[in-house]
């Protein structure tokens, strides 16, 4: 189920969060002996496109659009090393014109702690033209299904 508490901007999530665990290997991890942060950059570009390929998402948008991110915002809370087992969980948090908004948790198994707090502002463009183009209802619907 998605998550009930307002975001940031005061948006009630759109859809329902999608979630995986992962073992952290050993090669994110950085000379500080812990997970590197670039490592949590990918992981949200890597859930973001397996919950939207898992609802259907990129048959409705068709080849003549994409998605392209505008910012990350991520907030560190605790470190994460090799061989811990972490959920991550993503979810849309709104849809605006030509733009969305999903956040992430990282979260440690082993004692529930959020180690990491993320959120990305997709922009929907025309591949063709480059441009920023209004979101689909069709597209909009698939993130509520």
């Amino acid at each position: 189920m998605g998550s009930s508490t307002r975001g940031t901007l005061g948006y009630m999530p759109i859809s329902s969060t999608f979630s995986k665990t992962i073992i952290i290997p050993k090669t994110v991890i950085d000379e500080n002996g812990h997970v590197n942060n670039v490592a949590y950059v990918q992981w949200m570009q890597d859930i973001a496109v397996e919950h939207y390929s898992s609802i259907g998402g990129i048959e409705v948008q068709g080849p003549d659009s994409t998605w392209v991110v505008r910012e990350h915002r991520i907030e560190y809370f605790l470190p994460a090393f090799a061989g811990e087992e972490i959920e991550i969980k993503t979810w849309v948090e709104s849809i605006r014109r030509v733009r969305s908004l999903r956040k992430y948790e990282f979260i440690r198994k082993t004692d529930g702690k959020v180690l990491v707090k993320g959120e990305t502002d997709w922009v929907f463009l025309d591949v063709k033209t480059g441009s920023p183009r209004a979101i689909p209802h069709e597209v909009e619907v698939v993130f509520q299904a």
